[in-house]
């Protein structure tokens, strides 16, 4: 047996696991079913850094325990492989996305089998291959042949749509449709040509066409989602971005709505995320009521949830995208209103919403009618109020909401109180208990105002009280070209569905991927991107889908890809079910994971899959920072000084790549050769060496920070990294990384080895029976892998490993009953080094298929204590005894210690005090 080579044991067990296919996952009845799954990697250029693999490792941990716990696991891997980065670069560079998209998975997969993952990767998809995203298409499709039926709370087909409008019109349909649908008999509906019947079934169908106020970027030739926009500018490039409204293809998520709320009740996810995705869905229970408008025949519509305070109003406040906005603007106001419509309308709205600070806004001239006093109120536009949320109208009560005040208080507006009760900073403080001082309302409580007001409203005709969810339709198109392309063609410019026998439609070929001269979707730049049918050949849609498409369904492609018949077999995914464990970022948490549960409960209602929440359990990982180090450089010179010397110098600090620093300390060599200017650089050094500075910061290529595993691999090996970047913290908390620790980890691997060793550095393990001491170490081991690795503490199980080793070292135990469970035990963290040991150890099976050690609580059981012995108050001697003696027993060995005599002095003890299991008090 040779020393620890880690690089020909990872390469051996890789090569192993690979030609056995020992994670490749079947079906099996006769097992629990475990399925864990990593948030679907988008492959970049870069590769992964030292940050990537932190989710990976602790679900490949939990992966490898499960089936020692003899679980069937399904962990699969795969790339969400559309994507603007590739598609920026094949527009500088002119290469199709696809060969950057392979090079760069190519990149990522050979990394991630290098840390050893305990993937199948027979299971791998990737979003841009078109045997996957045929399936993302045809999922399109059923949306877009379904509608939500209100009153079986659930989607349904839209020929069932079309049979109720033909027996009865749509008078008596309660179904998700557009605002104001089109009313019609039955006869209507069958004396409709084609053309009225299907703008119909668009304001129905769960994915539509409709004019959007998006997002839209000149310089990326596309809309962007909130996400992407911060502050008016693209996140990618820091491009211009202006809101303006373009004919889309938008999903009625709000649909579902309620039942994504319900839903959240179900799953064993983190309260912050949970209630993320709450205030996103932003559920409101009130009231929907119309203004007039002074000297308009319009009226203004809008939703609030405090109609009871309709006394309190002093102002109509519109979103500058309000459709009525420049019909109100009176000359007086016009000039000085416009210019401020043209600035607010181009900030995002999830700028809009989280600026509290910024007060802005413009009056139109215009004067709304208050419906339950006649009163003449002003109509203002602000920046506050969102188009996308309720009406795109506020009924602003300035005495009883924190932004009216703040707005009304900035313009001078009245601000006028209606409930009995304190303001405190301005805002309403009561909770339900105070009474209303005005109007048809004044002396009723709260909750009773709010019912005598939705009477009121429902009486005159004027409104009607109303649940409002804040949540928009999402919207489903990119002006791209390296994305799904949506299974459509255009007749009279309308949308139909290619047959489902065409599918997958393929990206076309295109001589540039930029939008076209007349600012066209980049496939308007394909020589025949039409479709043929038999009435004739028609043009297909031009933009693709975004790309939160293919990653809405890829877990259940997972359970079965290479289908070719179904996106999932209904059996499979019956066996496979919800995911049990999620981890990924908290970012996603109003975007892939809200689109993932939609997309679930849809195909669940169609009967495509079984279950209606696809991610049981989620863990949210931390963040690893990177750790900075600085060099300081004497101004106006190329003199480089090290730390504990910097007091005596003016420097300046600057980063330094953290790969040519070890232990913080500079390798000047390498230091010399980094950058052309440093090749004459001279240093000021302490005791021969130069020392850097360090700080913990965002870990990117700007501060020379970036980590990459493959180096970390190469030099400590990939166990080393994988129980390393455990130990560094609980998993959901953010952590600094710092080399200078790993060393510590790479010598626990070395020490663990050379249990394994005889005195003569040869493997060899003893036969002999474990003792009582050992037996204790290792269950004691046993005991809190088992609970940690329940709990999802990661770390802290790294550390009891250590112990345990130090602990055998020091009994000298090289013993078989004690050295095969712990290979197992340890296996899930470091897997190759554990294949090694259990190969050595005569066994001929993978140590996947081991069982994970059972606890035996009998041997942590004490049997002796260890009795500090007091003479006169003073602690002199300890005596490990037997715990099942008794106090004359205890006491007369005490006196018969030599210690203990020494300190007695030949005197005899007038008193001895004797607690079973605790302690011996001499008084003298």
């Amino acid at each position: 047996m040779s020393e620890y080579n880690f690089q020909e044991i990872e390469k051996k067990w890789q090569a192993y696991w690979e030609q056995n296919q020992i994670f490749n996952a079947k079906v099996d009845p006769k097992k629990p079913k475990f399925y864990s799954l990593d948030m679907f990697p988008y492959p970049s250029g870069a590769g992964l850094h030292v940050g990537h693999p932190l989710g990976y490792i602790a679900s490949d941990i939990v992966s490898r325990f499960k089936r020692l716990q003899g679980y069937n696991v399904l962990h699969p891997m795969g790339y969400d492989s559309f994507g603007l980065p590739a598609e920026q670069y094949a527009i500088q560079t002119g290469q199709h996305p696809a060969i950057t998209t392979e090079e760069n998975i190519k990149r990522y997969t050979e990394q991630l089998k290098n840390i050893g993952f305990s993937f199948d990767w027979s299971k791998e998809v990737r979003t841009s291959d078109p045997s996957y995203y045929r399936w993302t298409q045809w999922i399109f499709m059923q949306l877009f042949n379904s509608y939500y039926d209100k009153s079986e709370d659930k989607a349904k087909s839209i020929h069932a749509l079309i049979e109720k409008f033909e027996e009865s019109g749509n008078s008596k349909v309660h179904a998700v449709c557009d605002e104001n649908p089109t009313l019609f008999s039955a006869d209507e509906w069958k004396t409709f040509p084609e053309r009225i019947q299907q703008e119909i079934l668009l304001q129905y169908r769960l994915t539509f066409l409709a004019e959007t106020t998006v997002n839209w970027c000149t310089a990326l030739g596309t809309v962007l989602s909130n996400d992407e926009v911060k502050d008016g500018f693209s996140e990618r490039g820091g491009h211009r971005v202006e809101r303006k409204k373009m004919m889309q293809w938008s999903m009625r998520i709000t649909a579902y709505a309620e039942r994504l709320l319900v839903g959240l009740d179900t799953l064993d996810w983190t309260d912050p995320i949970k209630e993320m995705q709450r205030n996103w869905i932003g559920k409101s229970i009130g009231a929907e009521m119309v203004f007039q408008i002074k000297g308009h025949d319009k009226e203004i519509k809008v939703f609030t949830t405090r109609v009871d305070t309709i006394f309190g109003v002093t102002y109509l406040a519109l979103a500058p995208e309000h459709e009525l906005v420049n019909e109100l603007l009176t000359p007086a106001e016009k000039e000085n209103a416009s210019a401020y419509i043209e600035g607010a309308k181009n900030r995002s709205e999830r700028d809009r919403m989280s600026d509290v600070k910024t007060i802005s806004g413009a009056f139109t001239g215009s004067y709304a009618i208050n419906p339950f006093n006649g009163e003449e109120i002003q109509i203002w536009i602000a920046d506050y109020v969102l188009a996308g949320y309720g009406t795109g109208a506020v009924m602003a009560v300035p005495a009883h909401d924190e932004r009216d005040f703040n707005f009304a208080k900035h313009f001078g507006l009245e601000i006028r109180q209606v409930i009995d009760g304190s303001m405190e900073n301005g805002s309403f403080p009561g909770k339900g208990g105070l009474i209303i001082n005005s109007g048809i309302l004044s002396g009723l409580w709260m909750k009773d105002a709010m019912v005598k007001a939705i009477e009121f409203l429902e009486e005159k005709k004027i409104g009607k009280g109303k649940i409002q969810y804040r949540m928009r339709d999402a919207i489903f198109t990119r002006q791209r070209y390296w994305g799904e392309p949506l299974p459509v063609y255009f007749k009279e410019g309308l949308p139909y569905l290619i047959e489902e026998k065409d599918l997958p439609l393929v990206l076309p070929e295109v001589d540039k991927y930029l939008p076209t001269e007349d600012g066209e979707p980049p496939l308007a730049r394909a020589a025949h991107w039409t479709y043929k049918t038999a009435e004739g050949e028609f043009p297909l849609e031009k933009s693709t889908m975004p790309g939160w498409a293919g990653s809405s369904w890829y877990f259940f492609r997972y359970m079965d890809a290479k289908n070719e018949n179904k996106f999932v077999d209904p059996e499979i995914s019956k066996y496979w079910g919800a995911v049990d464990l999620y981890i990924g970022g908290a970012e996603h948490a109003t975007g892939h994971l809200l689109y993932s549960r939609f997309w679930t409960k849809f195909l669940f209602d169609i009967g495509a899959v079984g279950i209606e929440e696809p991610f049981q359990k989620m863990i949210n990982q931390g963040m690893i920072q990177g750790r900075s180090n600085f060099v300081y450089r004497i101004k106006g010179s190329n003199t480089y000084v090290s730390l504990g010397l910097i007091d005596q110098y003016e420097t300046s600090s600057i980063h330094v790549d953290v790969n040519i620093v070890h232990n913080d300390q500079l390798d000047i060599e390498k230091f010399k050769t980094w950058r052309p200017d440093l090749a004459d650089a001279t240093f000021i050094l302490e005791d021969g060496r130069y020392f850097c500075g360090a700080e913990v910061e965002k870990m990117s290529k700007s501060k020379y920070n970036v980590v990459n595993p493959d180096d970390i691999i190469e030099r400590y090996g990939a166990d080393t990294l994988r129980l390393y970047e455990m130990f560094l913290g609980p998993l959901e908390q953010f952590k600094p990384w710092n080399t200078n620790g790993i060393d510590g980890v790479s010598k626990f691997l070395k020490k663990l080895w050379r249990l394994f060793q005889d005195k003569q550095g040869d493997f060899g393990v003893s036969e002999e029976p474990a003792t009582q001491e050992e037996l204790k170490t290792l269950h004691k081991t046993i005991k809190k892998t088992q609970e940690d690795l329940d709990n999802y503490s990661f770390n802290t199980s790294v550390s009891s490993f250590m112990i345990c080793v130090n602990e055998l070292s020091a009994l000298k135990c090289n013993k078989r009953e004690i050295l095969t469970p712990l290979v197992i035990l340890l296996s899930p963290y470091a897997p190759h080094i554990a294949e090694e040991l259990w190969s050595l150890l005569g066994h001929e099976n993978s140590i996947t298929h081991a069982s994970f050690p059972v606890f035996q609580k009998e041997f942590l059981v004490e049997n002796n204590h260890e009795y500090p012995v007091s003479i006169n108050g003073k602690m002199r001697a300890k005596l490990p005894l037997p715990l099942n003696l008794s106090k004359e027993q205890i006491e007369k060995i005490a006196l018969e210690n030599e210690t203990v005599l020494k300190w007695m002095e030949g005197k005899s003890p007038k008193k001895v005090i004797v607690v079973v299991g605790k302690i011996i008090n001499i008084v003298l």
